[in-house]
């Protein structure tokens, strides 16, 4: 079969086509043939060598397609499924974990359901799970037309709190809006400002930073006293070693840096987060935007443009 293979780190251009193996499923696993994989921003952290890998590997967790086998004849094949959590999803054919897929509606399009999951959980667990949303929570959410960002904007919004979207273009700043945001910012040196003063001077209760590097000192600017600061992805680089008593000195903050596997770690919570994300699709309270599919042999050019920013809303590439 076909798959992205990286055989040493680096930037996008490692990412390489190659024939590989079909693989096989034990009695916990499901083969499932890939229509479409979904690429997020930990993928290029794995890529780069950011986060911990061992190359040669396939990379990509997610994706949406048809079951092939399941070894325990539970589901049928030609079932349509999504899924996390399932190394080696930029292939033509995958090994799912048994827990960690969902059936996909009808009226739910594929490509819309290989992005869904990974980005549509991690804004679940960030309103329910790092702090409990309430109506009238103001907070900020940088990379706000990104795949995450928009989800948790409409998300966020459908629970009553008052989003500060931060964006990077024109085209961006309408995405925002339309998602629901209440005010839409750029990245400049007066961004903390600007956020205060559209919140009376108060600051906001909490900051859902997924750019980190860049943007930390203007998260610990704007949030209230006794708010939080949520550090949950470094698009722009690693957040660096700051003094603990920073928390103090902007107000008592509380500071967490989550990640997705942490509050998805039994399949239980991952079927009550999962399914959460699947009726909110399928209802149509969120709208999951898709860029333009990429072919998996392009996987380095999807990389590359995610990274740039020239993307907006989920990044998926067109496997079968």
């Amino acid at each position: 079969m076909k798959a992205i293979l990286v055989t040493r780190h680096g930037g996008p251009d490692v990412l390489e086509l190659a024939d590989v193996p079909v693989p096989s499923p034990d009695p916990d696993h499901i083969l499932v043939r890939v229509l479409y994989a979904g690429v997020n921003y930990i993928d290029t952290y794995f890529r780069s060598g950011s986060y911990p890998s061992s190359p040669p590997y396939i990379p990509g967790t997610e994706g949406c397609g048809q079951v092939l086998e399941d070894p325990s004849g539970d589901i049928a094949p030609g079932t349509l499924v999504a899924w996390h959590d399932a190394p080696g999803s930029y292939a033509e054919v995958v090994s799912v974990p048994r827990g960690r897929l969902v059936a996909v509606p009808d009226s739910v399009p594929p490509a819309i359901a290989a992005s869904m999951l990974l980005q549509g959980m991690t804004a679940h667990y960030l309103l329910h799970g790092t702090r409990e949303t309430r109506p009238g929570d103001t907070m900020v959410i940088t990379a706000g037309a990104g795949g995450v960002g928009l989800i948790l904007t409409q998300m966020a919004t459908e629970l009553g709190a008052v989003v500060f979207s931060v964006v990077s273009s024109e085209d961006k700043e309408r995405l925002a809006y339309d998602a629901g945001a209440a005010h839409v910012f750029r990245y400049d040196a007066n961004l903390a400002e600007q956020v205060r003063s559209a919140t009376g001077g108060r600051g906001v209760d909490v900051v859902y930073d997924g750019v980190g590097k860049s943007t930390f000192a203007m998260a610990l600017d704007v949030c209230r006293p006794r708010g939080l600061v949520c550090s949950f992805g470094s698009a722009s680089g690693e957040v660096e070693p700051f003094q603990i008593q920073e928390l103090n000195r902007h107000g008592s903050l509380f500071l967490t840096r989550p990640s997705l596997g942490a509050y998805v770690s039994t399949d239980d919570e991952f079927r009550f987060r999962a399914q959460a994300v699947v009726r909110a699709v399928e209802s149509g309270s969120i709208t999951v935007r898709v860029h333009e599919p990429y072919p998996l042999a392009d996987a380095s050019q999807a990389h590359q443009d995610l990274q740039s920013r020239s993307t907006s809303g989920s990044v998926v590439l067109k496997v079968n």
